[in-house]
């Protein structure tokens, strides 16, 4: 227990009440709540407390709405340990849900780290293909239309892929990450518009090529880490001709090239570079011109003016949604979240976290890791937000606002990358 933690006062289970905030002294297993602290907002939280057999429970008065019942005791330095009492049937049943709720955490821990080692296999293929792509042209666009076909077969064939945001441990291939993201959120958005196999196959294979014209542009612009002076953004802009014109020498098809001639089009005539307005722009491209923008709010080349994803969906929707695709923007919205992955979040129970994963299902009630200063961070509790009707996300977090602690307790990436699971099913209750 952390020193602080001596000075609480503590009250017999008769004190509690609704409104109060506990501690319990337990291990996270032996108990049938989410958390270790949280104020009591219910009868049955009442009840379930007063029969797990505890003599004397820890509180807090700052962030308690009321006093507990009676006189509240002296401070003491630790709760008692629990007495041995006959369980109530119902906090037997909690219990075991609990039990079963912490074998599915297990499961869809072990599924992320399957999730992570897809990503980093991917991004490898990613550095080949970069590398490799003028080269060996064939084997590079070969690898290009395999990556494709697993995303097409994962979002087309099973409707709930989910996305993740990737673990810092899943780093070092940060070249790679944009191609990878944009093709990926592409290819959720082609999904849920209801776009063909033959279709999806071709807005991939443009997504992940989409920026094959910065090969022509040096390194210091086409990778800028500093803002752009006017003649380095036309030199820059020239990529999506120079993209074209070595699509052209790898053979690539027309609707491939369309969307690397026109992914910073936009809808109202501000993109470029041929400026095209609505429909002028290839519906494939429309997809990959959104999903691009909004990966560069989220990824610039300058960090310090990244956007979280919830900050950026906001500008999109609320200031700039005239330059996108309107339904395209309304699917993206609602597949990703109102929180995407890799938002930072406070809970409505005030625990602070991070939106591990979307439930497709219910985009309100993503995976979130939450920050428990006494649980080791490799252990961190997972919560399937579908699962805790009582818990909601109050409001999303700059990272830049966390304490240091919830900062390297969470690591919300610097750079926001996605990856999909295709078995996101196994997570869930059937």
């Amino acid at each position: 227990m952390p020193p602080e933690q001596s000075q609480d006062p503590v009250v017999t289970p008769e004190q509690l009440c609704i409104g109060l905030f506990v501690h319990l002294d337990l291990p996270w297993f032996s108990h049938p709540f989410s958390f270790n602290s949280f104020k009591i907002r219910s009868a049955d939280q009442l009840k379930t407390l007063r029969e797990l057999g505890v003599t004397r429970f820890r509180y807090d008065p700052d962030r308690s709405d009321v006093q507990p019942r009676g006189t509240a005791p002296a401070a003491i330095a630790v709760a008692q340990p629990p007495a041995h009492v006959e369980e109530d049937p119902a906090t037997c049943q909690a219990l075991a849900a609990k039990r079963e709720r912490i074998a599915r955490l297990a499961q869809r821990k072990r599924q992320v780290i399957e999730v992570e080692k897809a990503f980093v296999k991917a991004a490898g293929v990613m550095r080949n293909i970069n590398k490799n792509l003028f080269a060996r042209p064939k084997e590079c666009l070969d690898e290009v239309d395999e990556l494709v076909n697993q995303m097409v077969v994962a979002f087309l064939d099973q409707p709930e892929a989910a996305l993740h945001v990737m673990g810092e441990h899943a780093a070092g291939e940060e070249a790679y990450f944009h191609g990878l993201n944009v093709s990926i959120l592409s290819m959720m958005l082609a999904k849920d518009l209801g776009f063909s196999r033959s279709q999806s196959q071709l807005l991939g294979v443009g997504a992940l090529l989409h920026d094959v014209g910065l090969a022509d542009i040096p390194e210091r612009v086409a990778r800028a880490r500093h803002e752009l002076t006017t003649p380095e953004r036309n030199l820059r802009e020239l990529h999506c001709d120079y993209g074209v014109r070595l699509g052209k020498q790898l053979g690539l098809s027309e609707p491939v090239l369309r969307i690397i001639a026109q992914h910073h089009e936009l809808a109202d005539g501000s993109g470029y570079p041929r400026r095209l307005k609505g429909d002028q722009i290839d519906p494939l491209a429309r997809l990959v011109a959104l999903v691009n923008y909004y990966d560069n709010l989220c990824n610039p080349g300058d960090l310090a003016k990244a956007l979280t994803p919830h900050e950026a969906l906001s500008l999109m929707f609320a200031q700039r949604r005239s330059k996108f695709d309107g339904q395209a923007l309304q699917v993206m919205i609602r597949s990703l979240g109102v929180y995407p992955p890799g938002s930072v979040v406070r809970l409505s129970n005030d625990a602070l976290a991070l939106v591990a994963s979307v439930n497709p299902v219910k985009p309100l009630r993503p995976w979130v890791t939450v920050f428990d200063p006494n649980v080791p961070r490799d252990e961190a509790i997972m919560l399937d937000l579908e699962q805790e009707p009582d818990i909601n996300i109050a409001k999303a977090l700059r990272p830049i606002h966390l304490p240091p602690d919830v900062y390297e307790y969470l690591s919300p990436r610097k750079r926001v990358t996605y990856y999909f699971d295709a078995d996101s099913r196994q997570g869930r209750n059937p």
